[in-house]
């Protein structure tokens, strides 16, 4: 938990020094400064993408995964959630907005899995230090321009990279096998690239919705694995 209690302190720290910046900060700067954010972010998505190994396997999860969401309303309940602690913590100005990026763009990028396994595996936290600090610099950005809700987000993470970490053991086949890691990142890149194209004000796209595709990818990974094996064995 050790990688997970420092990614949630740097995301914190980040909000927390943003949220000082940003009372002071022209909304002029402010939408360059999220402008950049949204084209780094955007780019990062289209290099994950091309992770892929099997791009029919990417787009068949992310179609299926798109449906499975919409079907059980991730995009509404989680707007809801933030809706329901911006009115809790008073927040204003972008403050859904804010959980729902953040959220999507520090929670499905290959780091995450991978560090979270390694730490709970193996006890090592150098990959969820690096993502720590990319998130923590982000987070000021993020909060600068767009309110306080990243420090929800902050504890969404703790919850889920905490939850991630505990189940390693569990999911330690998935570390080991770089097609299923493939498939799941260059699904993650194709949300960040969705991120980055809301934060651009280009195309919003509900990425949320499209959050089951993360566990579809890699299982459908694994099956394209045993049909070949299979098919060889034959």
């Amino acid at each position: 938990m050790k990688g997970t209690l420092i990614n949630t302190a740097t995301v914190t720290a980040g909000a927390a020094v943003g949220y000082t910046v940003g009372r002071f900060l022209p909304p002029s700067y402010q939408q360059v400064a999220i402008e950049g954010v949204g084209l780094v972010v955007s780019l990062i998505g289209v290099k994950m993408f091309f992770a892929s190994k099997n791009a029919v396997i990417s787009v068949a999860a992310i179609a299926l995964g798109g449906m499975i969401g919409a079907g059980l309303g991730i995009a509404p309940a989680l707007a809801n959630f933030a809706d329901w602690m911006k009115t809790t913590l008073g927040g204003g100005g972008h403050f859904t907005d804010a959980i729902i990026t953040t959220t999507v763009l520090y929670c499905v990028g290959p780091m995450t899995l991978l560090g979270c396994l390694q730490d709970g595996i193996e006890g090592k936290t150098e990959l969820l230090i690096v993502k720590s600090t990319l998130d923590g610099i982000t987070a000021i950005f993020f909060t600068a321009t767009m309110g306080p809700g990243v420090f929800v987000t902050a504890l969404i993470l703790l919850l889920l990279q905490g939850s991630l970490t505990l189940l390693a053991r569990r999911l330690q086949r998935l570390a080991k096998d770089e097609n299923l890691i493939a498939e799941a990142s260059a699904v993650g890149g194709a949300l960040m690239l969705a991120i980055g194209l809301g934060v651009l004000g280009i195309k919003k796209i509900h990425a949320e919705t499209y959050l089951p595709a993360l566990i579809l990818a890699p299982a459908f990974a694994a099956l394209a694995e045993a049909v070949q094996k299979r098919r060889k064995g034959s």
